[in-house]
């Protein structure tokens, strides 16, 4: 196996010390401006310092837009695949950006003395181990969505943000978006009268290629390329032979195909979209109380139940848009970009005061920042991206399982199924275990 960036010493030492990062409980040391008696304009040491670690797809727009804003200084980069972490870089360069961190371990970013906070948009498999490290060490955290990869994984990221006093935004950004807001703002206020059901589509990956249940093939192994330490990039989960596909940063498969690093299109799409429904419905402390998968006793879709019966429907049809709440009284249809209703001037509705009103963000990561100098809750903080996420991981149970699920959302256990509850957390590998909170 290629292991280029670590002499064998190194690499023992960073993995051992993975799980026993320090723990540091500060808020970040921010000077403003105006204590530097300019008020004009932002000093050097006035910006958060934001280190970035997974420079892959997602990225791209995270460091290209916090690198543009006033209020932050990059001080780090981070990647295992080295052309990644050399484009990372590059980008900073071009906007002027220099003396940052260029690293391949995390770790090595969440000790440096200058970064405040840290962006993680690693794999899946990736987030909670990263971030509940970065929380330990005293740095805020934006991290993608979903948040984890498991709900052991996720009541671990609630309970370490309480416990350290922590800043963290799920990159659930569509809660910052006048559509969706609009649409929350209507579903809850009633105006569709009682909701009944909804549809939600989600799409389909491609079956994986690669070794495990529900694979179509297994690749012929090839050398790991130089500059990518593949072994990293797996971390915590089982070690499997190096194919192309299976590490593929691609919205439309690699890795985000296989069970091991997420939760297919639950974990992709359904982390936005479950995550709007929580919100629109006003149950972000709560959740549904049962999975039905597709096929089941001759199921169509996908769907899960609230306990008052309320019925969310994984690609039915027909669905104008990408949700479609259905009420008693009406509907409201909204989309990336887009938003209907039925009566059609219900989009129209001017709030007031006295309406039940969404928290307002109109930009996620402004709002990250915001928090970050405020120490107010972000729009979608980990006890939010824990309720939201949790659906797509039962989800997921039910579907690899083949059957329902029922689920205590108050004391947040499954019911009478040991099969889905040892699946409630994975199995990691030695070396990569999860820091104790």
């Amino acid at each position: 196996m290629n292991q280029p960036f670590d002499r064998p010493s190194r690499r023992r030492f960073l993995r051992t010390s993975f799980a026993a990062a320090a723990g540091v409980v500060v808020s970040p040391n921010i000077i403003r401006s105006q204590t530097l008696g300019d008020a004009s304009k932002d000093a050097a040491n006035s910006r958060i310092g934001l280190g970035f670690i997974g420079m892959g797809l997602i990225s791209e727009g995270h460091l290209k837009t916090f690198s543009g804003m006033k209020e932050v200084q990059p001080i780090a980069v981070c990647d295992v695949k080295s052309w990644q972490l050399d484009q990372a870089a590059t980008e900073l360069e071009s906007r002027g950006h220099k003396g940052f961190l260029k690293t391949s371990k995390f770790e090595e970013v969440l000790a440096h003395p200058d970064i405040d906070a840290v962006c993680v948009t690693t794999p899946d498999h990736w987030h909670a181990g990263i971030a509940l490290a970065a929380m330990k060490a005293g740095k805020d955290v934006y991290v993608e969505k979903p948040m984890t990869l498991t709900i052991e994984e996720s009541k671990l990221m609630v309970e370490a943000e309480k416990k350290y006093g922590r800043i963290v935004q799920v990159g659930s950004q569509q809660r910052s978006t006048a559509h969706f807001r609009i649409a929350a703002n209507l579903v809850r206020n009633g105006l569709i009268g009682d909701v009944k059901e909804i549809y939600v589509e989600l799409g389909e990956f491609p079956q994986p290629k690669g070794p495990g249940r529900h694979n179509r093939n297994n690749p012929v192994p090839v050398p790991v390329p130089e500059g990518f330490d593949y072994d990293r990039w797996l971390g915590p989960t089982p070690y499997y032979e190096y194919s192309s596909e299976r590490v593929q940063g691609n919205y439309n498969g690699g890795w985000r195909c296989y069970w091991d690093y997420g939760n297919r299109k639950f974990g992709d799409w359904g982390a936005h979209h479950f995550d709007i429904i929580q919100w629109a419905l006003g149950r972000d402390d709560s959740g549904p109380a049962e999975f039905i998968p597709k096929g089941f006793e001759g199921a169509e879709y996908h769907h899960y139940r609230y306990a008052d019966g309320i019925t969310v429907w994984r690609d039915r049809q027909p669905n104008p848009m990408m949700i479609r709440f259905i009420g008693t009284e009406g509907e409201v249809h909204v989309k990336r970009g887009g938003i209907d209703s039925s009566p059609k001037e219900l989009v129209r509705h001017q709030f007031t005061d006295q309406d039940q009103l969404v928290y307002d963000s109109k930009d996620h990561r402004q709002n990250f920042l915001d928090s970050i100098k405020t120490r107010k809750p972000t729009i979608c903080p980990a006890t939010i991206g824990h309720r939201s996420g949790s659906i797509c991981l039962l989800a997921a149970i039910a579907e690899r399982t083949g059957k329902p699920l029922k689920w205590d959302p108050k004391a947040e256990q499954v019911i009478d199924n040991p099969e889905a509850t040892a699946m409630l957390s994975r199995e990691r590998r030695k070396g990569y275990e999860l820091p104790v909170i």
